[in-house]
């Protein structure tokens, strides 16, 4: 495996081994071309106005490869996020969220301007795509759904090798800048707690967080998360009770440790 090449079987085959997942991992990329997009085997290209969560709904549920350009988006927040809208005055301004997601003009435009953006020029077209089908290889981010248990088990894999502490953010409404948007700008995992637009148009489930990162991460994830499973630590986690010993239950992951080799 190296830094351009994956075992999309073998990374899949983990993370729903070891984490149980409940949909599709999927993955995002972005092209300079609309032909660029067009060309990639089986690419479906959307019949109506969608949002960005709809596309990636498609892919993580029904298993499909979907295209868009910023012609197939129903409006400049979505398409802002991943570079395919100018991030220009008018978008700044959070006119249209005035009101509606934030009391004053003035907090609109500030939640405009903290959201995590791929700089708009440089691409034309998205495609998201299951990650076993190999049609983005590789793609630019993974995008893994979860719930919160599931999810620290993930961080903890992450973790495992390389340690460092992770930090997380929020803008509220529009958190597919949180995810997206933040790992394709920056190239570092991002988490996130899915938006209303999210649950409403994404089909997102309500016990549901959402990672997003390059795929350079996720060997490590697998590594890691074996080697919890090799300690005893797994998912799900057990309950231990809340009134029991938890000396005993401590010893078993920690105390004796050497007996395990």
């Amino acid at each position: 495996m190296t830094a351009e090449r994956y075992d999309w079987n073998a990374i899949v085959d983990g993370l729903t081994r070891h984490l149980r997942l409940r949909s599709i991992p999927i993955g995002m990329k972005l092209f300079e071309t609309v032909e660029a997009m067009e060309a990639i085997p089986k690419i479906r290209r959307p019949k109506a106005k969608h949002t960005t969560d709809q596309i990636v709904a498609q892919a993580r549920h029904l298993g499909w490869t979907v295209g868009i350009t910023m012609a197939d988006l129903v409006g400049a927040q979505c398409g802002a996020v991943i570079g395919l809208h100018p991030q220009d005055a008018e978008w700044l301004s959070g006119t249209r969220m005035a009101g509606v997601w934030f009391r004053t003009q003035e907090d609109a435009a500030a939640h405009q301007r903290a959201m995590d953006v791929v700089p708009y020029g440089r691409y034309r077209a998205l495609a998201v795509s299951p990650l076993t089908s190999g049609r983005l290889d590789p793609p630019d981010v993974c995008l893994v759904y979860g719930t919160p248990g599931q999810m620290i088990l993930f961080i903890n894999g992450l973790q495992w090798s390389g340690y460092r502490k992770l930090g997380f953010t929020s803008v509220g409404e529009s958190a597919c800048a949180d995810s997206w948007g933040k790992a394709l700008r920056t190239g570092e995992p991002a988490l996130t707690i899915p938006c209303y637009a999210e649950r409403r148009y994404g089909g997102v489930a309500d016990d549901e967080l959402l990672m997003a990162l390059p795929p350079r991460f996720l060997p490590t994830v697998i590594e890691g998360l074996a080697a919890l499973a090799k300690n005893g630590l797994r998912y799900p986690v057990p309950p231990y009770g809340i009134q029991a010993d938890a000396a005993a239950g401590l010893a078993v992951s920690y105390a004796d440790k050497e007996k395990r080799g």
